[in-house]
């Protein structure tokens, strides 16, 4: 093992963490939306009335335009906090707790049940493919007075993973 100016020895590539580094990879929209595209757990993070975070758990999808969305009703915190303020964040993340993730800014707009409807079918589509009886989902999603929250990302950070600080290993040779 070998040490560093801080007196700490650095562990060898070899020891078993060395499989769970943290990473950070910077990418591009198509990237990010290639990224989004197939995780659909997400957190979505709205502002309170009081300026504080209004953190909901969600469902999301990407829509062939880019634009995330996520199916709603008009009661919701979310919704009202949308309206008061476009202004949302998004933590997409992966089906394991360690999984990589991602957090996307953007200006958010509700879509109300009456514009909804097509959009929602969007929705389904991005997450699940094909509904069996897509007139039958429609008129779910009137009697149920569904909304939709749409998203046009403007920032997103890196492709994160966590795990032990890469300074913590000797240099990878080569």
């Amino acid at each position: 093992m070998a040490s560093y100016a801080g007196g700490m020895t650095k562990l060898p590539r070899s020891d078993p963490r060395a499989q769970h580094i943290a990473t950070d990879t910077t990418v591009e929209r198509r990237e990010l939306d290639a990224f989004v595209r197939v995780r659909h757990k997400w957190v979505m993070a709205t502002t309170r009335r009081d300026g504080r975070p209004q953190l909901s758990p969600i469902t999301g999808g990407l829509l062939p335009s880019g634009a995330l969305v996520t199916s709603t009703y008009p009661e919701r915190a979310k919704v009202a906090n949308v309206r008061r303020n476009p202004l949302v964040s998004v933590l997409v993340m992966g089906e394991e707790f360690n999984s990589e993730w991602v957090q996307v800014d953007g200006d958010a707009r509700v879509a109300e049940p009456d514009e909804a409807v097509e959009l929602l079918v969007e929705y389904y589509r991005s997450i699940s493919g094909e509904h069996p009886d897509w007139d039958e989902y429609r008129q779910a999603m009137v009697e149920q007075e569904k909304t939709a929250i749409l998203i046009e990302p403007t920032r997103w950070g890196p492709i994160s993973k966590g795990g032990f600080p890469a300074s913590l290993f000797e240099p990878t040779e080569g």
